[in-house]
């Protein structure tokens, strides 16, 4: 860029570099997604094809920036980490909360069309996502980030769940189901369930009671018997040469992304993929 007597006008720029050696999590939630999930006529409790188009999106994103090491999602929210050692866009925070939005949006609404082929996309009731950038100083607290939005899709699930079975096939009203579920605790949502309803919650499918987990896949690896050293940590925490960061960024667009739908509040999840963990990719699996 040419000098000239404007310049000066960069030094309004605030710095947003994120803190060296944490864990980056960008964080995006849908807006408006109450009128947009009503416009379009998604099904309760849960859509299928919504859930199945936030995952494509996700996918779309984890494949575009191999930088990213895990992703958690469930309903119109979606958590994309990446390592302590990431040094993409230089760590600059409204960068990386810009690239994860514009490119999840993006990949969304291209994608709408395969998921509701019968429901086009018109204004205003378009798909858009804000986010935010959270940073976790250690893997037991990013585990423990991890593990509250997964009690957290358990627990509004099981809620919904009830409420409109409650309502679509108990013939409530919505005030008065959700009157009825005031200070109910899990073992009464399962009950009505059970008792009115005949449904065992414990048999609906995972990705409504887990949510959705992304991530690299290489060969498991048995876990440890002696428990994961969270502690320890076993990350390097260390800058790497730029000709190390893209062969490691190659090794890792090699890769398949899956979409899990597991528990990933007990250690065996990590213990099996410690990829994840280290950012050092594992060995792929035979084709």
């Amino acid at each position: 860029m040419a000098n000239s007597r404007f310049e000066y006008v960069k030094d309004f720029e605030q710095p947003d570099v994120l803190l060296p050696n944490t864990w980056i999590v960008i964080r995006i939630d849908g807006r408006g997604f109450h009128k947009l999930s009503d416009h379009y006529a998604f099904k309760k409790p849960n859509d299928r094809r919504a859930l199945d188009l936030m995952n494509a999106a996700a996918v779309a994103v984890m494949k575009d920036l191999p930088d990213l090491c895990i992703a958690y999602g469930v309903s119109d929210e979606y958590s994309f980490v990446f390592h302590p050692t990431c040094q993409l866009f230089e760590r600059r925070s409204a960068k990386l909360v810009t690239t994860i939005v514009s490119t999840f949006t993006a990949y969304y609404i291209y994608l709408w069309a395969t998921y509701f082929p019968d429901s086009p996309l018109q204004p205003p009731y378009l798909p858009s996502f804000d986010g935010r950038a959270v940073l976790y100083p250690s893997m037991q607290i990013l585990r423990d980030y991890m593990s509250w939005r997964q009690v957290d899709c358990h627990i509004n699930n099981l809620y919904n769940t009830t409420f409109w079975t409650m309502v679509l096939q108990g013939g409530m009203s919505n005030t008065d189901a959700e009157q009825e579920l005031k200070g109910t605790v899990s073992a009464d949502k399962n009950e009505i369930l059970f008792k009115r309803f005949g449904i065992n919650y414990n048999k609906e499918e995972d990705i409504y009671k887990k949510g959705s987990v992304l991530y690299r896949q290489y060969e498991l690896q048995e876990p440890k018997s002696d428990g994961p050293s969270i502690d320890n940590e076993s990350v390097a925490i260390s800058k790497q040469s730029r000709s190390q960061q893209d062969k490691l960024k190659k090794l890792r667009r090699k890769a398949q992304v899956v979409v899990d739908h597991v528990d990933i509040i007990k250690d065996e999840f990590w213990e099996q993929r410690p990829w994840i963990i280290s950012n050092m990719p594992g060995k792929l699996l035979q084709s």
